[in-house]
């Protein structure tokens, strides 16, 4: 055992003893050691049982809560209301210099509800919303689903046929379009279907409306104010949003979120990290994100809590605001922590009053140095880390700041919480079974793919998967552990060590993250065949040092060099957002192929960029030119040092 094993058991003693009889202590101890095999194993009893124990009296009230809600039938607007009713005045959110009180919020998304339910909206019909970072947003959607409305976010970085393919995908009865993405929508309107309605907001005076659209602002300003009469319009478990991701493969897929799922991500948020009613939450992420959208906004609509709003994320402002706001907790992905560590040292960086930070994808190698530089000059600063799919069933956080971990399975009882890591074909990702026909689990030290076991019908553990009925099939397995059962498959690779922590270690499948962002290998694929006359190539992602997830590369067949790479940049800058753009491109003699003429992209992800190794010639997307240049050894070594920064 290491010094540092040697003192968490120290420390766990202590806390027993402190807790418990001496006596009970000693005899349940000994029952362990000798019924579960000795020393060892007694050991990741003794270090591990506060933190179980916590963990499980937080998610008890995590499931105290979510089930209040379901035998009351209660909806996220029926929530929200009730903190209206308890503090109409108090701050809901705060952007750009303006304050939304929770009435404001509320009155707000009445009308909202009104215009709509007297347009003819049926309870159960879609509505996309495309619409940047601001408080209506979040009161839009909540006001289409008082009226029993789902509502589809849009990511708005979308153009052409990925944002036609969202659309179309959650079969949209209307389409919210703010003004300044007025070019966006009517770029793809004409391939809608004529019956979908067009709503136009927040177009000023002097700006017309795109023909055959209905202006929502005025149709808003004739709405009332007060809440709709008559039944409520939904149920717990009826579906409330579409969050799209990208899934595995192809376009970006539509993950339903219910009522039922939305109140137990965020609840588990609240109680597992832990925050309270009166904290106020800086969110400077995409709202139409998971993360900031549902889990960041969700507190002020579920819990009451406070949250500062941002169009985009700054390093320069985080800190500044979050002093200016007297923010208590903030918000991160890993792309944020990087950038805010990049940044020159200020006296804003310690000078703050947050205490915890929530999110996922803080890199272990920068965990320390980030905690260090961040706590304030009273308090070291709490990280929540937390992990799971947007469309998943399975959610874990790492509460008590374990270096690089994103959460933990009791190794005392692992049934509790019912998620596991499996054996999986590394090439193809799909999982490994045994002589039995059904899944392995991986031991401590193993890496496998992230599996939750599914319970149909249940508020937490059920799969509710796309609105793309193929989509969901995919992501689900059968005959896991024993016949006759399921699990949602996250398509992530993970390792578990020996106390039962969870480390992050890759994606699997044609998705890899960049910039905050799925990326679809498949949708870049389509994209760069067709601008490059329809070549063959393959997208993936590769480490880049420095930076957070995997950038784009690929490898596009052209033997005879006939590939103008200026038109190729140019081409995809038209359809695909920044991020989804190659940052490498490597022009190759052959594309292999797989027993199933399939693209065969492991070896050449990974060889990566390292052109000392690659006989092909790989050109890299240069920022300043906007076109790709040679990557020569020079450029290599200086990519390496950190002298090039992407």
């Amino acid at each position: 055992m290491n010094r540092g094993a040697f003192y968490g058991v120290i420390a766990s003693l202590l806390w027993l003893r402190l807790h418990f009889p001496i006596w009970l202590i000693l005899l349940i101890l000994l029952a362990i050691y000798a019924v579960m095999g000795g020393y060892s194993y007694l050991s990741v009893i003794v270090r591990t049982t506060k933190r179980d124990v916590t963990g499980l009296t937080r998610y008890l009230q995590v499931l105290l809560r979510v089930r209040s809600y379901q035998k009351k039938n209660w909806t996220v607007p029926m929530v929200f209301e009730t903190h209206v009713k308890k503090h109409p005045n108090k701050i809901a959110f705060v952007f750009e210099g303006r304050e939304w009180t929770f009435k404001e919020i509320d009155e707000f998304s009445n009308k909202i509800a009104h215009v709509f339910e007297e347009a003819g909206f049926q309870p159960g019909e879609t509505v996309a919303l495309l619409l940047d970072n601001r408080p209506e947003y979040v009161a839009i959607w909540l006001g289409l689903a008082k009226a029993g409305l789902v509502t589809a976010l849009l990511n708005h970085n979308l153009r052409d046929k990925p944002l036609l393919h969202c659309i179309q995908i959650a079969d949209c009865k209307g389409v919210i379009f703010g003004a300044d993405f007025c070019d966006a929508f009517t770029g793809v309107r004409d391939q809608l279907d004529s019956s979908i309605k067009q709503y136009a907001f927040d177009f000023k005076n002097n700006v017309s409306i795109p023909a055959s659209s209905i202006n929502l602002d005025m149709k808003m300003e004739e709405a009332s104010p007060g809440r709709l009469s008559g039944p409520q319009r939904a149920n717990y478990g009826d579906k409330m949003l579409y969050i799209y991701t990208s899934g595995t493969t192809g376009l970006p897929k539509a993950a339903v979120i219910r009522h039922s799922r939305f109140t137990f991500f965020v609840s588990a948020t609240f109680f597992m990290s832990p925050m309270t009613c009166d904290d106020i939450v800086y969110d400077p992420l995409p709202l139409y994100h998971t993360a900031g959208g549902m889990v960041g906004a969700g507190q002020v609509l579920l819990f009451g809590c406070t949250a500062v709003l941002r169009k985009k994320f700054s390093a320069s402002a985080f800190w500044k605001e979050a002093i200016q706001h007297q923010c208590t907790v903030a918000q991160y992905i890993g792309e944020t922590c990087r950038y805010l560590l990049a940044a020159p040292p200020r006296p804003e960086d310690k000078s703050h009053s947050v205490r915890l930070m929530f999110g996922n994808g803080l890199r272990p190698q920068i965990w320390e140095e980030f905690v260090n530089r961040f706590s304030s000059s009273t308090r070291k600063l709490l990280i929540a880390e937390f992990y799971g799919a947007t469309e998943g069933n399975a959610n874990i956080i790492n509460f008590d700041g374990r270096v690089g971990a994103v959460g933990f399975v009791s190794m005392i009882a692992p049934s509790v919480y019912p998620v596991a890591l499996i054996k999986v074909n590394e090439d193809t990702g799909e999982p490994i079974r045994g002589e039995d026909g059904l899944c392995i689990r991986c031991k401590p030290g193993e890496p496998g793919m992230f599996v939750g076991m599914i319970l149909r019908n249940h508020p937490i553990r059920d799969f509710h998967g796309y609105a793309d009925p193929n989509a969901t099939k995919k992501k689900v397995a059968v005959d896991v552990f024993k016949r006759g059962d399921a699990a949602f498959l996250s398509g992530d690779i993970l390792e578990m060590d020996e106390l039962g922590y969870l480390f992050f270690k890759d994606r699997t499948g044609d998705t890899f993250r960049w910039r905050g962002e799925n990326v679809s290998t498949s949708e870049v694929e389509a994209v760069i065949s067709n601008v490059a006359a329809l070549k063959d190539c393959c997208v993936y992602g590769v480490e880049v040092p420095g930076a957070e997830g995997r950038a784009g590369m690929a490898a596009i067949l052209d033997p005879e060099r006939t590939l103008d790479l200026k038109v190729l940049a140019t081409g995809m800058s038209k359809v695909l957002p920044s991020y989804a753009r190659p940052l490498f491109v490597r022009l190759v003699k052959v594309i292999d192929l797989t027993g199933t003429y399939k693209l065969r992209k492991v070896d050449y992800q990974k060889e990566g960029f390292d052109v000392d190794k690659i006989k092909d010639e790989v050109y890299f997307f240069d920022a300043t030119s906007q076109s790709y240049v040679l990557f020569t050894s020079a450029l290599y070594e200086q990519l390496k040092s950190g002298k090039i920064r992407v």
